[in-house]
């Protein structure tokens, strides 16, 4: 090989190294959706023997007997789902998130008859309070029954007329439901009753009212604070 091709080789080789080191290194493929799901089964899998544990040291734990239920609930197996919300109801008759799972899990596996009734029933077990009918309501809008919410909130403001939680509920129901005109009424009337709410005055703020923000009275009766307007 003469001293020319031996220089153009040597060159040619640099050259290869050089594009070879300025290579990004290969992408690590994303997740497929068959192997996101399947990650999500391990992880239920693995939180279901957990709580089977959890109940075989302390069968008397509704928590833990509720969250079972939702496990066998997400996975269609509506008998055993069943069967932990009626123990966490058992050991906690007020366990407001069972009861509301429990309609929730009627109108998913279709008998929409028995869920309306069974609904009936908790919401007349709540009939005489106030603060356990918007308990409940806000169950039912966990499990997206937003009418049987609705139901339950309408009830504890003709139990609590003067109930700023109840508004404020009543509100956060029509922001849910695009209503801004009776959400900004509900949140207006909540906020009229108790101005030390600065979740209200969040929302309100969105809704273009201008409020201004109270703080609550501190001991020496002080308000810390001077008072903001929502933005």
């Amino acid at each position: 090989m003469t001293a020319k091709a031996q220089s153009f080789s040597s060159v040619m080789l640099i050259c290869m190294l050089l594009l070879g080191g300025c290579v990004p290194p290969p992408k690590e493929p994303k997740p497929t959706q068959t192997a996101i799901q399947q990650a999500e089964r391990a992880a239920a899998e693995q939180e279901r023997k957990t709580l089977l544990r959890q109940i075989n040291r302390s069968f008397e734990d509704p928590d833990a007997h509720y969250r079972l239920g939702q496990l066998y609930h997400a996975d269609g197996q509506w008998a055993e789902a069943e069967y932990h919300y009626k123990a966490a109801m058992t050991f906690d008759p007020v366990h407001w998130p069972a009861q509301a799972a429990t309609v929730r899990l009627l109108w998913d596996s279709g008998d929409t008859a028995k869920a309306r009734t069974t609904a009936d029933i908790y919401m007349n077990q709540v009939a005489a309070s106030a603060e356990r009918s918007l308990e409940l309501g806000k169950e039912f809008a966990e499990q997206k029954l937003d009418d049987y919410a609705l139901a339950c909130y309408q009830q504890a403001l003709r139990l609590d007329p003067q109930s700023a939680e109840a508004y404020k509920q009543l509100g956060y129901y029509y922001l849910g439901q695009d209503d801004e005109v009776r959400a900004k009424q509900y949140l207006l009337r909540s906020w009229e009753l108790d101005r030390y709410q600065s979740d209200v005055a969040f929302e309100l703020g969105l809704l273009d009212v201008e409020i201004k923000v109270q703080r609550r009275p501190v001991r020496g009766g002080t308000t810390g604070q001077p008072d903001q307007p929502a933005q």
